[in-house]
């Protein structure tokens, strides 16, 4: 360390444990930027990380501690927390739709908005769980890309009117085994992981800041074993990605071609990366060889040209099928010669559109450092330490219902986050509706929805708290589940339908007779409660028999007419219809002669009617003429007409039900028997839907 620089009390060590090398850095953060105070890299001796993930979890743990004493002798303090990064490679990500519908079109408000988020979660909990079910994956963090509002997109759908709301969101795992191997490795050192990042986050943090993420960007970190990615577009990161492809590709086709080991292989490609020079060294049998730098970058042109293809394969993919409209490339990898042109030629983008970035980016950092420059192998270390003043991360233990839940940290834990990785079910937490009752209203489905039950509760350390509250480390979080409300209830009077009267003439007296319906044939009062599968008819007639039972007069005691016709016990009777009837012991009468009597009695109000129906008939008031269904009838007699007259002139039966309703319009509106029509009228009667069996 330069003997000008000091050492804070408060500073921050970062660890960037790579597939080559270590990384560790200490440093600190003021209102000028990242301060680096001392810097330690060493190789691995054996290749005891592949691809990013640890494969020896002794040998890397003794590589960290040799780190460790190196930079504890150059700032002379002890270390003892530590940042460190999971590589991209065993990153999982998932991209999901969730939508929401409301009870009703209402604002929107936060809670609405924090349940949509934990629907999409669990979703992509589900799928990440469902693609590997072998792996135990932990949910590290999630980005609501976009939200819409009655599939209208919208930033922010709070105090929107709505009756469905949606979210994009993009959710990212890591493997429990590969955070063990970490933490593991950390703690044989003897350290005590502090923040865990991931190393894709740790690059994009310093490579490409807030203000630039409106851009359609792709960052690549090019290390040993893989190239991690992330793109941004709109203001925030959209994606990530890897492919397990990087510098050691090149290493080991320079291995092979020359029978030299790898180590040896890994000095000619980073002198490869002076152009112009010659190479000196000796293969595996003892012989002495001169390479050109020239030649090493042709027998490895094609390892950098597929790796080249892959990255760019992989950034098109992640961004929806096209192309990004620039790329920045850290990472030792990233300086193999050669490989932005061949990126950008891959992506057909001008070749300044793909560039190393390493000196550009660190601008902000001091490296107050010995003999060390700028470069983009130093990226992701910094941003390791720069991640940790921005947004701290680790694993913290709670208790959830009796079991101990292991929770990826970010500083922004809550309930919510504690229940989803116990994998308590989403329905419990949330007001559940009680069973629907299904059925039928004049052949038409019909449900009615069961009563919303009681939210769960939930208390944190004893005390009563919301799904977002926030939660700390060896807190015990209780749920006591949801209820489910009511079954579904409503009466046959409460049907919209249902009218609580229908009205008949009865020997000329207006009478009000109660409105029943069929439930499955049987026929039932408007305090039926209706019941699953039900199937209601309602009906706007009485027959003879059921109206002579509320009127509570014996059928058998009496001789009935509707609208002046015989009737029996089985004659329907509708609304407005005519109905009379008199005691069969009344003298001088038996069954003929009252309705000889009733016919004689309808043409002698006739024969009264006709001299003023003569003398209107002169103007043309008393004859009316209408059309019944297409045919054209002419009534007389009457200075007005009603409806129900066409049956003394238009052959129609309706003491014999033809269908399941009968229908009465004029001039196509529907209409009862009642209804006054007049000259030119339209008027219509027919029978619809089967008749009841």
């Amino acid at each position: 360390m330069a003997e000008s620089v000091k050492c804070p009390e408060q500073f921050v060590f970062g660890l960037d444990i790579g597939t080559r090398s270590i990384v560790g850095t200490v440093g600190y953060m003021d209102r000028l930027g990242f301060h680096v105070i001392a810097m330690e890299v060493k190789e691995h001796d054996t290749r005891a990380m592949i691809d990013g993930q640890v494969h020896d979890i002794r040998k890397v743990a003794e590589e960290i501690k040799a780190v460790k004493n190196a930079l504890e002798a150059k700032i002379d303090r002890p270390l003892k927390n530590v940042c460190i990064a999971a590589a991209g490679r065993v990153l999982r990500t998932v991209t999901v739709r969730a939508e929401q519908e409301l009870d009703e079109e209402r604002r929107v408000t936060d809670e609405d908005i924090y349940n949509l988020d934990f629907a999409g979660v669990e979703l992509a909990h589900r799928q990440i769980n469902g693609q590997e079910s072998d792996v135990n994956f932990y949910c590290v963090g999630y980005t609501s890309v976009k939200y819409y509002v009655n599939d209208y997109e919208i930033s922010n759908p709070e105090g929107h009117k709505a009756y469905r709301i949606a979210v994009d969101l993009l959710a990212t795992f890591l493997p429990e085994d590969v955070v063990d191997g970490l933490y593991a490795s950390v703690e044989n050192a003897g350290l005590e992981v502090a923040n865990l990042t991931l190393e894709p986050i740790a690059a994009m943090n310093v490579a490409i800041p807030e203000q630039y993420r409106l851009l359609n960007i792709a960052l690549v970190d090019v290390g040993a074993g893989t190239s991690d990615i992330c793109v941004t577009r709109d203001g925030s990161v959209v994606a990530y990605g890897m492919i397990p492809n990087a510098g050691d590709e090149i290493s080991e086709i320079i291995a092979k071609h020359y029978l030299v080991d790898f180590a040896q292989a890994e000095k000619i490609k980073i002198a490869a990366k002076n152009p112009g020079k010659q190479i000196v060294f000796r293969d595996i049998m003892g012989t002495k060889i001169t390479a050109k730098t020239s030649e090493v970058l042709e027998i490895t042109a094609p390892v950098t040209e597929k790796i080249a293809g892959d990255v760019a394969a992989k950034i098109t993919e992640l961004n929806g099928g096209k192309p990004v409209s620039a790329v920045f490339v850290v990472g030792g990898g990233g300086k193999i010669p050669g490989f932005t042109g061949t990126l950008a030629a891959k992506l057909k983008l001008p070749k300044e559109r793909v560039a190393l970035r390493g000196k550009e980016v660190l601008g902000s950092v001091e490296f107050a450092v010995d003999n060390v420059k700028k470069d983009p192998l130093f990226v992701t270390p910094v941003g390791i330490c720069i991640n940790y003043y921005h947004q701290k991360n680790n694993f913290i233990y709670v208790t959830v219902n009796g079991e101990r839940i292991k929770l990826y940290d970010n500083s922004r834990l809550t309930v919510v986050d504690a229940v989803m990785q116990s994998g308590y079910p989403n329905e419990k937490l949330f007001p559940r509706r009680g069973q629907a009752v299904g059925y039928t209203l004049n052949g038409v489905k019909r449900m009615i929805r069961g009563e919303a039950g009681e939210a769960a509760v939930i208390t944190r350390n004893g005390k009563e708290c919301s799904m977002n509250t926030a939660v700390e480390k060896n807190d015990y979080i209780d749920i006591k589940e949801s209820t489910v409300g009511a079954q579904g209830r409503m009466t046959i009077g409460e049907l919209p339908e249902y009218r609580s009267t229908v009205a008949f003439e009865i020997n000329g007296k207006n009478i009000l007779c109660p409105k029943f319906a069929y439930v499955n044939g049987i026929l039932q009062s408007g305090n039926y409660q209706i019941c699953a599968g039900d199937r209601i008819i309602m009906e706007n007639y009485y027959t003879v028999a059921q109206l002579f039972e509320f009127l509570d007069i014996p059928l058998d005691s009496v001789y009935v007419g509707v609208n002046n016709k015989k009737a029996d016990g089985n004659t329907k009777v509708y609304e407005n219809f005519s109905v009379r009837y008199i005691d069969r012991s009344e003298a001088g009468y038996n069954e003929y002669a009252y309705y000889e009597d009733a016919e004689a009695e309808t043409e002698r109000k006739a024969a009264e009617d006709k001299k003023p129906a003569d003398k209107v008939s002169q103007t043309g008031g008393a004859e009316t003429e209408v059309t019944v269904n297409g045919s054209k009838v002419t009534l007389k007699g009457k200075q007005e007409y009603k409806f129900v007259d066409i049956l003394d002139v238009y052959p129609f039966d309706v003491s014999r039900m033809g269908g399941r309703e009968l229908v009465t319009k004029i001039d196509g509106k529907k209409a009862d028997f009642a209804d006054k029509i007049y000259p030119g009228a339209a008027l219509e009667l027919f029978w619809e839907g089967e008749p009841i069996a």
